[in-house]
This record gives C-alpha cells, structure tokens and sequence, in this order.
C-alpha cells in the first residue's frame, strides 16, 4: 500500500515567502507614512478643540507646527501653503490640512500618497 505525500514543497515554500516578504517590505515602507498622518489628525483636533477666538492663521500655524513636534511630523513633509482655513459664510471654519508625500520603493518607482484631512474650527478667527 502506498502512501501519498501533500504538502508544500521547497520551491512552493520559497514562493510563498518571497510574496510575503514582497508586501511585507511594502508595508514596511507606508506605515511610517501613515504613522506620521495619524500625529497630523491628533495634532488638529487639539488645535480645533482648543478654540481659535481672535488667532490668525500665521498664528493657527505656528500653534499646529509645534503641536505636531511633538506627534514626530517631519518638519519637511508638510508645508505653511498645505496648511488653509476655509471660511464659510455660515460662520463655521474648517482648518484644512492638504499635503503629498513621495516614497521611494525601488530603482525608480515611487509611491505618491496624498492626505487631505479637514477640522472644524471653534470661536472667532482675527484677521
């Protein structure tokens, strides 16, 4: 009587983790990039929660880069032009964070990943 062997074999096994290991370093690149969003986000629901009566938006700014000192955002991922407020006729503000961020991968593919995160601001902007 014979007995059938199933199972991966070593070239199967090699495969597997050769893709494994593909999206894995994938993975590996992002995820700072995404870790860093998150400080982003945290960083503007403090400034929104906050209150902005009588702050400019140079002042908003400043506030926001200091806030996200401390989230560990690169001083150069996001820009004073990424950072607007928009101002609605309804008396709502929204502060609006809008930024690219390009990631080396390999020889020459790269990814673009493009954040785009709005808050609604409390109190009285100045001028």
């Amino acid at each position: 009587m014979k007995s059938k062997q199933s199972g991966v074999t070593l070239i199967g096994f090699l495969i597997i983790m050769a893709v494994v290991g593909f999206f894995a370093y994938i993975g590996m690149k992002l995820l700072p990039s995404y870790s860093e969003y998150m400080g982003v986000v945290k960083a503007m629901n403090q400034i929104a929660s906050e209150g902005t009566d009588g702050k400019t938006l140079d002042a908003i700014r400043r506030e926001l880069f200091f806030k996200m000192n401390f989230q560990y955002v690169d001083d150069a991922t996001i820009k004073p032009a990424d950072i607007t407020i928009q101002r609605n006729s309804g008396g709502a503000n929204l502060l609006n964070v809008n930024y690219d961020k390009q990631i080396p991968f390999m020889y020459n593919i790269d990814f673009l990943l493009h954040f785009d995160k709005s808050v609604p601001l409390q109190g009285n902007l100045g001028q």
